[in-house]
């Protein structure tokens, strides 16, 4: 797709983390490089807000993840993991992100969701159709939504580019 990104566009990027988490996880056995992620979102634009969408699940090393977030640039918005009785467990940010991206449309000209998640397709079309704002998503290819990358301005895909976008375990180089 062929969309302008000027220096002096406002841009908020918004990085659903558990779903990119475990797209790389899946996928290629690899951590995202959150950082070069953001990077790559805002380019040369003004950056109004960068959120990490998380969920808290208790687990040791989650405090160094997040705070390598918070250095990478990122404000990170935690919610902890529903478990319902009968052991099933849900943990999403979608109605958070929603929320968000509708209240940053009157400060911003283009909104990056970080996420393959086809379920914001409904909210790209409201942010373009109704509020203007360039849409943008950033996800692997192979777990992207189809409709997703259909509905958005511009899709970067983060496989493209596995040594920049992936942490690769020493084991799995």
């Amino acid at each position: 797709m062929n969309i302008i990104k000027h220096k002096e566009q406002r841009v908020a990027v918004l990085m659903d983390v558990q779903n990119m988490y475990h797209s790389a996880k899946n996928i290629y056995g690899a951590r995202v490089n959150f950082k070069e992620v953001l990077k790559t979102a805002v380019g040369s634009r003004k950056l109004i807000r960068a959120i990490a969408y998380v969920i808290h699940t208790e687990t040791p090393e989650e405090k160094t993840f997040f705070d390598a977030l918070v250095k990478s640039g990122l404000e990170v918005k935690m919610k902890d993991l529903q478990v319902f009785a009968g052991g099933m467990k849900k943990g999403d940010w979608d109605v958070g992100i929603t929320v968000d991206a509708i209240k940053f449309s009157s400060l911003v000209d283009a909104i990056v969701l970080v996420t393959g998640d086809g379920d914001f397709v409904p909210l790209v079309e409201y942010l373009k159709l109704n509020k203007g704002i360039q849409t943008e998503a950033i996800a692997f290819e192979k777990s992207a939504s189809a409709k997703l990358k259909e509905a958005v301005d511009d899709f970067v895909d983060l496989s493209q580019e596995e040594n920049k976008y992936l942490i690769k375990s020493r084991g799995n180089k």
